[in-house]
């Protein structure tokens, strides 16, 4: 299990509570026909990982050159007021400089994006990913951290200087310190760079372990999970 996930035991979500929460969530499906639909319609998606990921990949490269190939945001809005059909989920930081759809020149309907300050992953996003696998088939999860983030600079700030946060932000830099001190014993001559690449990691790990429904369809290779960094100052996503 994750120790990142939570802040405290009493949040604390083993594999086997998981496997339980997968069989949960197949009875919930089985009595939901809104759950049931939207299984029964991603069966058949022809969407491989690999495939997925260079849809992606494509999708920067034109964002990078500034030429889009999504303009028309009102096409298939009919189809996907009844189903949606994404082949991709994105985990990415808040910060409003990086929006996946954008970055990735995908249009509505096509990217499950889980955002939080630092891109780690929560209790509530992992939920949320695994219904992405469970019932929408997505084939391809993809933690994109960034370029100068905030979230991570402050926890390298907290450890270095002793910085005392207001409010709730003590919960995010607890959840970030594990892979700052990571990147930390390496010596690295860029820390925060260094950070926030060992934080993209530490949550690609931290989705297999903290979850039993994620972990076997990566397993069985319905499912890849894979991490990059988005460049803040040219658009351009380096691949982990």
């Amino acid at each position: 299990m994750c120790e990142r996930c939570v802040a405290n035991d009493s949040q604390v979500l083993s594999r086997r509570g998981f496997m339980a929460g997968a069989a949960g969530l197949a009875a919930v499906t089985a009595a939901s026909p809104r759950l049931a639909f939207a299984q029964d319609a991603t069966s058949q998606n022809p969407v491989s990982p690999d495939e997925a990921l260079k849809r992606l990949l494509d999708g920067n490269e034109r964002y990078v050159a500034n030429a889009p190939e999504i303009q028309d945001y009102s096409a298939g809005r009919a189809a996907r007021a009844i189903s949606q059909h994404p082949f991709a989920a994105i985990v990415s930081c808040a910060d409003s400089r990086v929006a996946p759809e954008l970055a990735f020149d995908q249009g509505p309907g096509d990217l499950f994006v889980v955002r939080v300050a630092g891109n780690f992953i929560t209790p509530a996003g992992l939920a949320s990913l695994e219904f992405g696998v469970k019932v929408l088939s997505i084939p391809l999860i993809m933690v994109l951290g960034h370029s100068s983030c905030g979230a991570v600079a402050a926890t390298i700030d907290t450890i270095d200087d002793h910085t005392v946060l207001p409010g709730h932000l003590p919960d995010l830099v607890q959840a970030i310190r594990p892979a700052v001190l990571a990147a930390k014993a390496s010596n690295p001559k860029d820390l925060l760079v260094e950070a926030t690449a060992e934080n993209v990691r530490f949550a690609k790990r931290d989705l297999t372990e903290g979850s039993a429904i994620i972990a076997d369809a990566v397993g069985a290779g319905d499912v890849q999970v894979v991490g990059g960094v988005y460049n803040l100052s040219d658009g351009k996503i380096g691949m982990l």
